[in-house]
């Protein structure tokens, strides 16, 4: 039980994806943030959509009071002013990571859940209120911030993995599939990258001069410390090569959320991030002592 939380807060940045990869960083440029949550909640992991002129922030909402992650949408005006918001997806586990992305006409959301145990596949009816659960993707483990892409006339998946503590920070999987729905195939290779500064996805990967660019999270210092953008050399259904590019992290305009950033989501010609602090507070202790007391009352009471 720590003293210590992770608070997260997103932002639009007034750039695409494109420009920030291109400076290596988000210092000096405009941005704008979503609300600030009540305390010991946070928003996080934003991903992003453009439809009817209003940008669609989707967003994991958290409580330390919980700790069962929901998605939430939030949607902006052509100024990015906010016009409203609400939950648009919950389960009985924990959702976050909601990567929300158009194909085959529809529009679709491939959330985490790991403590689900599968990896479920939705779809918006109608965009952006209510999503279905449309597949399972069947893989030869459990998923960890699953991120899929389109390339050279394939779907590709890269994500980590909750088979263990350390793959899920520190080992990069891959698996590809002629459609989107299956059947997926799990990349020969696999774990096609180690290394706990650039293995976990943080967000969209984009196609350059001809390369996948992936970003990834450092967690080499922290959880979520930074993202580095690992630019895809090989790519194919038998080899995989990478190079890891340098760290991109808050800028001092974001104090003091200073301590991580850990998503970094193309929305046309916006981007999308999300950065940290930690904080300090004998109340966040108070939580998980409640928290530790109810679970072993439940664990006797089951005896």
């Amino acid at each position: 039980m720590g003293l210590r939380k992770d608070i997260w807060r997103p932002a639009i940045v007034r750039a695409p994806l494109s420009e920030i990869l291109e400076r290596g960083g988000i210092e000096g440029l405009p941005f704008v943030w979503l609300p600030e949550s009540k305390p010991f909640c946070f928003l996080a992991d934003p991903f992003g959509l453009w439809r009817d002129e209003l940008l669609h922030v989707f967003v994991e909402t958290y409580d330390y009071r919980v700790r069962v992650g929901a998605i939430e949408v939030l949607r902006y005006d052509a100024d990015l002013v906010l016009i409203d918001r609400e939950i648009v997806l919950s389960e009985p586990w924990h959702l976050s990571y909601p990567f929300v992305f158009e194909a085959d006409g529809e529009t679709w959301m491939l959330p985490e859940a790991h403590r689900s145990g599968k990896l479920t596949l939705y779809r918006a009816d109608p965009f952006p209120h209510r999503w279905i659960a449309e597949a399972v993707i069947e893989l030869d483990h459990v998923a960890v911030d699953a991120t899929p892409i389109f390339f050279e006339g394939r779907w590709w998946l890269f994500h980590a993995s909750a088979d263990n503590e350390p793959d899920k920070t520190g080992a990069l999987f891959a698996a590809f599939a002629d459609r989107l729905t299956g059947p997926w195939t799990p990349h020969p290779a696999n774990p096609i990258r180690r290394d706990i500064a650039s293995t976990r996805p943080g967000g969209t990967p984009i196609v350059r001069d001809g390369r996948v660019i992936l970003p990834v999270q450092d967690c080499a210092r922290t959880y979520g410390g930074a993202i580095r953008p690992l630019r895809i050399e090989r790519l194919d259904t038998a080899h995989f090569t990478a190079d890891a590019g340098a760290a991109i992290v808050p800028p001092e305009a974001m104090a003091p959320y200073l301590e991580g950033l850990h998503t970094l989501a193309a929305a046309g010609d916006v981007t999308l991030v999300d950065v940290k602090r930690r904080v300090l507070s004998p109340h966040g202790l108070a939580i998980e002592v409640r928290r530790h007391g109810r679970r072993l009352a439940s664990r006797a009471w089951r005896r």
